[in-house]
Formats: structure tokens, sequence, C-alpha cells
């Protein structure tokens, strides 16, 4: 999290509102009525990566008012769909790809180490996806085991609207293993062609006013392991979601659904005890809002790290399984754990586990993974005025939302409380609906920034119950 007044780690492109999957977002003729998209300026806070980008591909054409939607690969007919160089589909429980007949090798020096290897590789690359719905940003989330001596890497190229073609962006190297024998997880800065560009973990269209729109896509995954070896990453899920969505200051107020009050399960841990501590893994306290979060949740589905996880934590510190989401989650080159996908990523990483990186349209949508016993993350940024109970303002700061009460309104763990008796909060069901949907608000200097409309990590078990299973496919999550 940043609060109010701090200085944020760097600018990147925050979010507008849209929907996940095939779900519709119908926006007001307010809203759609010409309103200027942010800039990319906005502070990206520890826990507030930039925004997600153009809606994937749909089997349907767009419905009217839809402005994002997420398309994943996940099954064993996904796999074999894509362009295999090198690596094998494997059918199964949880089917993914696997290096088969590596390429060839090729040199990585990492930046972050100065470390030169060679790495033997394989690819994959999907099929190309005709969006939806035209788009101005674009964020890619995955799940894979990269053990010891292995890693991957994702990219993004696409098509634009006036018949160009974007590079193939890098949007990740990822391993959840940061030893000796592997790379530092990494975002890469400095990626454009002057119609677009990446900001840590989001394309986006440089000037949207233009007029130019990210019209189809494709992901590649590239497989990397030590030469010489049967090491393999497994890769068992990669999508991409996307938006192009209008900005407003509010948006419109939704009625309570759930029929009753609900409230998940889920433990309370506090980022603020941890403040001071690794400071190589940025500090810890408001900068850790993203792993906090993270970690109760995946602790909700009855995962943890394991003792040997832990080994490297100093004894003397408070729940040593949040300094190890704040490791697993750190990107050495944004420098902070708030890289929206690492941290679905590291979800993933635990035993039949799914990670997704998403956006809802509304509450109602919230509620219904909460009906269904899924918590959910939400990024959002406000003044101290603007969310009561909460005493603090932030650029980007992440909770769950853990339930509802009888009339509606949030229940939250906010990691950003003194303790961890003190995480649970509920917060007035408008006051939060504007603070995470909205695309544009005012500072503390009353200068005009980006909100994070409706930004959510979206975390659940690799064979969902049905009832569960009906609602992510719903919001266009198979």
């Amino acid at each position: 999290m940043t609060r109010s007044g701090s200085t944020p780690r760097r600018s990147v492109l925050a979010a507008a509102i849209g929907v996940a999957g095939a779900a519709a977002v119908t926006t007001t003729a307010a809203a759609a009525a010409g309103a200027a998209r942010p800039a990319p300026s906005a502070a990206r806070g520890s826990g507030t990566p930039g925004a997600a980008g153009a809606p994937a591909g749909s089997e349907t054409k767009a419905k009217a008012g839809r402005v994002a939607e997420y398309h994943g690969w996940s099954g064993h007919a996904d796999w074999l769909a894509g362009a295999a160089k090198g690596v094998r589909a494997e059918a199964g429980d949880r089917p993914g790809i696997v290096i088969s007949r590596p390429l060839g090798s090729v040199d990585y020096t990492d930046p972050h180490t100065g470390t030169k290897a060679a790495w033997e590789y394989a690819t994959w690359t999907s099929p190309v996806r005709t969006l939806s719905v035209p788009a101005t940003e674009a964020i890619v989330s995955w799940n894979a085991h990269t053990p010891a001596g292995t890693w991957i890497q994702i990219e993004l190229k696409g098509s634009y609207t006036d018949g160009s073609a974007t590079p193939w962006y890098v949007m990740g190297r990822w391993a959840s293993d940061d030893g000796a024998s592997s790379i530092r997880r990494t975002s890469v800065d400095g990626q454009s062609d002057d119609k677009s560009s990446v900001w840590t973990d989001t394309f986006s269209i440089d000037d949207p006013a233009s007029g130019l729109r990210l019209a189809k896509y494709q992901v590649r995954l590239t497989l990397h392991r030590k030469p010489g070896t049967a090491l393999t990453p497994t890769v068992w899920r990669v999508g991409a979601m996307g938006s192009d969505v209008p900005d407003r200051f509010e948006v419109p107020a939704s009625t309570p659904s759930l029929p009753k009050a609900r409230e998940l399960a889920v433990p309370r841990y506090s980022q603020e005890i941890h403040k001071g501590q690794y400071p190589e893994y940025d500090n810890g306290g408001e900068a850790w809002c993203s792993p906090t979060s993270s970690q109760m949740i995946i602790e909700y589905w009855g995962r943890k790290p394991s003792a040997k996880d832990l080994a490297w934590v100093n004894p003397d510190y408070a729940d040593p399984q949040v300094c190890h989401a704040a490791r697993a989650t750190f990107d050495y080159q944004y420098e902070g754990c708030g890289n929206w996908p690492f941290n679905a990523a590291y979800a993933a990483t635990y035993r039949e586990m799914q990670g997704v990186v998403t956006r809802l349209g509304s509450l109602t949508d919230a509620e219904k993974l909460i009906g269904a016993g899924i918590p959910l993350i939400t990024s959002q940024s406000f003044l101290k005025t603007e969310l009561d109970g909460a005493g603090y303002g932030t650029s980007g700061h992440l909770m769950t939302v853990i339930g509802f009460t009888a009339d509606g309104d949030i229940i939250a763990n906010d990691p950003a409380s003194p303790s961890n008796e003190a995480v649970r909060h509920v917060y007035k069901r408008r006051q939060w609906e504007n603070i995470w949907l909205r695309t544009k608000r005012y500072n503390a200097d009353g200068k005009v920034v980006s909100g994070t409309g409706g930004v959510c990590y979206l975390y659940f078990p690799a064979k969902p119950s049905a009832a569960q299973r009906r609602v992510l496919k719903e919001l266009g999550i198979r």
C-alpha cells in the first residue's frame, strides 16, 4: 500500500472499469460520453500494479456496454490448439505443458545478479484471439510449477486496429525459486513501439484518444531449464484480461443481492506488524499489502508454506508465512511485492491452487463469489475521508473481501491494521463500491488521478465445487 502523500515507487498506467470474462458491464450514458482516459501517471501503490487491458476474444459478439473480459488456456485441448515447439501437452487431472525436446540453448544475463548462463528452452504459442471489444490495455497472468533450475518467460504480441503489429512484449520472467540456481523474477522496463508500452505488468496503448486499439493478440510461453538436465517447468494456466473502458468519478449504486449475511472464515494478518522487516523485499509494513492479502486467501483454502519453506525467516518474527509471501512475490525490477500476476502465480504454487488477475464490473459479481465461498482480493485508492473506519488514505492498496452484512455492507480483512486482531472491518457499501470501481478520483492535492476500476485477484482450487465452477464460468473463468 502507498499512503496518500507518500512518494510512489514508479508511475504506471492505472485502471478503468471492466468485467471478468464474458460478464457484461453496461455503462451509463454520462460515463460513456467522452470522458478523458487517465494518463500513465497514476501512483502504483506497493500493492497496486498497472491496470488491465483488452478483452480477450469471445465466441459471441460483444454485448452492448461490455468493456472487458478474461480468456484463459488451461485444458488439454487448449494446449493442443497452440503451436508447440519443443514442448508437449500432458493430460490428466491438471493438464499442462512441459519441455519435451529443447529447441536449443540461449544465454541470459540476469540484470539483478549479473550472472550469465545458458538455458535450454522450448516454446508454446497460443492461437490468435480476436478481441470482442478492441482494447487499450491488457494484462496476462499464469499458473506454473518451476523447480529450482527452471523458469518461464511470458510474452504478448498483438495486432492494432490500423493493421500494424506490436513486437513481442515480455510480460514477465518468472520463477518461484530465487536461489542461486534460478533467475530473479522480474518485469521488464523500457518496452515500447511508439504506439504502446508495457508498464511493469500491463500493456497499454500510448494515446487512447487517437482511436488506436489492440484488435488481436497471442501469448507465448518460453520454458527454460539448465542444460543437460531433465528438469522442466509445468505451466497449467495462462490467460489474458483486457479492457477498453470509460472513465468516471462515480459508479451507479448497486442493490445488495445476497439473501442474508455471509462471512467466510478467512485468516487475519496485518502487514503493519512487519514494518522494517527485510529491506531487500521492500521493508515490510505499507509495502506488503498484496502478499499479506494473498497469504490470507491461500490459507483460507487450507494451504500453507512448509517448515522448510520458512526456515530462512528470522524466528523472532511473527507470521513468518507473510514474510515468505513477500519474498515469493517480489519483482526485482519493480522493487516491490505489488506485481499482480506475480501474486497470482505465487498462489498457484500451492497444491492444486489456481490464481487469476481479473476485473469485476460490480459488487453483485463479488456477492456471487462470496455466495459460492470464494473470497477475493481487491485493489482500491482513496482519501481518508472517503472510507469511514479505515483511518488512512492511500494511492494504492489491496484488501480481502470476505463477506457482506445483511444490509450489503462489505466485510473486509484490511491488512493495513495495527494488529491481526484489528484486521476485520465493515465498510459502507456505497463508499467501497465507488472507491473500488471508479476510474478517476481527486488526490489529497486536488489533482485528478486514476482509480483502480474493479481490479481483483481470484484464488480458487484446481477442482472447484459445482457451485464455484458455475460462478467462475459466469465471470468468464473456466
